[in-house]
């Protein structure tokens, strides 16, 4: 075998001819604003962005050190700043059924403000409401109410008195209950001396009738539950009548700022109703002391349970932005990629509610664009799975993992799902993007545009140009 030749030292490089040069220093040219050497990949990126078809999302695939990611966060920088801001979300207490919170869409900036306008409604109800039914006006008509019902008790008791002593027998209320007692001509009641002294007949005859008198006061006590139902819903639609001329005035109000949001104003609408219905979360004072509950080692002070109730979760907001968004997301996690649902624990249970429910990355692109680590995504559990699911259906669903593969028994929440609009760009090697369009069936759907950036560079008098521009 012969030895190896060594090189000759015009051979470990290229000389470039700086004749083909038509500046004399680089401080005259202007800096450079495209992608050197990219031009394919340039108008890949550029035609994936300006589609709004489904599936239409983009792959940037390449070695690293090509420039495509500082190029992709430039271009989508400059993008979405010529785009509208985005719709902002809500998640409130869905009524009917409040495992399944309900989603509320508002233009930006709205969402913060309605979640501020119900915390204000809130305060005021728990000053308004109480002051409302510690008023003069609502005690006399409560003790209306109760006085009429006494008064209708007392009188039938009084039928029956009389009817008895029609008969010559007498009620007696004693600690013990009802008794009764046969009565002589001048109406006291007789004693067993006198009673033993009275004929057969005449003791068949008060027997009988005080059987009689027994079944008379037992028909009408057996009315009594109904007349106290009666009196309970006189004092329900008097509540009701309260809570309205305290608060009603005050949702009008919303209502009316939110008339252009149809959804919105349901829920108004429906959170009036409720507030009615559940009116006494509201009679105790805000301010005041819990429970011990909520002064347990290691658990946060629990707010107003109206303010729980009928607060703005607001899991997307936008009301600083000036564009579309655009967003990185470095963690690309179920949860993190998906949303997620907390827990709080309580007395040794997990519990949550709306409140609780976060969002992820795909809701803060929704509208704009969502880049990604495609090595990150794909090892992490259920990730790529999610972001599929989620740009096939075109839709947001906030679903507990543990929940969903029965890996715990938790009651958790199905929240009403979110209609998805991104453009999702995946970043990684060649390798990785020819072994997802050979084994996933799905991929080139939901990826259809491929921008690949190359590695190496013709010598050309234009790419001089272009790379001094860069010196």
């Amino acid at each position: 075998m012969q030895p190896a030749k060594p090189l000759a030292p015009e051979t470990l490089y290229r000389r470039c001819d700086a004749s083909e040069f038509s500046f004399e220093s680089t401080a005259e040219l202007q800096d450079l604003t495209e992608m050197l050497g990219q031009g394919r990949a340039v108008e890949a990126v550029e035609f994936a962005t300006a589609i709004q078809l489904q599936g239409y999302n983009l792959f940037v695939l390449g070695p690293p050190g090509t420039g495509r990611h500082s190029y992709i966060q430039q271009f989508l920088a400059q993008t979405a700043a010529a785009q509208p801001v985005p719709s902002e979300w809500c998640y409130v207490n869905n009524f009917a059924q409040p495992q399944k919170p309900s989603a509320l869409e508002l233009p930006a900036g709205q969402g913060r403000k309605l979640r501020e306008d119900i915390e204000g409604l809130v305060e005021e109800a728990h000053t308004a409401i109480p002051a409302a039914f510690e008023s003069e006006d609502y005690r006399t008509r409560r003790q209306a109410i109760e006085e009429e019902f006494k008064e209708a008790q007392g009188k039938i008791f009084e039928e029956i008195q009389e009817q008895g002593k029609a008969h010559g027998i007498g009620i007696l209320q004693t600690p013990t209950g009802i008794a009764f007692a046969p009565l002589k001509d001048d109406g006291d009641v007789m004693g067993p001396e006198v009673f033993n002294k009275l004929s057969e007949e005449d003791k068949k005859r008060i027997q009988e009738e005080t059987k009689a008198l027994q079944k008379a006061l037992e028909r009408a006590m057996q009315t009594t539950p109904q007349r106290v139902r009666k009196v309970r819903e006189k004092i329900r639609a008097l509540d009701r009548e309260v809570t309205v001329f305290a608060v009603g005035g005050l949702i009008d109000d919303l209502v009316a700022a939110y008339r252009e949001m149809p959804k919105v104003v349901r829920y108004l609408k429906d959170l009036r109703s409720d507030v009615i219905d559940n009116v006494n979360i509201f009679r105790k004072p805000a301010g005041e002391p819990q429970s011990a509950e909520a002064e347990l080692p290691g658990q946060q002070p629990k707010e107003s349970p109206a303010l729980r109730r009928y607060g703005v979760n607001v899991v997307v907001d936008h009301g600083d932005a000036t564009g579309a968004p655009v967003v990185f997301e470095e963690h690309p996690t179920y949860p993190f990629l998906m949303g997620r649902i907390e827990h709080v624990a309580r007395l040794g249970a997990l519990l949550t509610d709306f409140n609780l429910i976060r969002g992820g990355a795909l809701h803060r692109a929704n509208g704009g664009y969502l880049v990604l680590d495609v090595r990150k995504v794909l090892i992490q559990p259920f990730a790529w799975e999610g972001l599929k699911q989620a740009l096939s259906s075109r839709e947001l669903r906030i679903e507990s993992l543990g929940q969903a593969y029965s890996l715990v028994s938790t009651v958790s929440l199905e929240p009403e799902p979110i209609p998805l609009k991104v453009k999702v760009v995946l970043i990684g090697e060649r390798m990785l993007y020819y072994l997802l369009q050979a084994l996933d069936p799905e991929f080139n759907n939901l990826f259809k545009v491929a921008a690949d950036f190359e590695d190496e560079m013709a010598r050309t008098p234009e790419n001089y140009q272009s790379l001094a521009r860069l010196l």
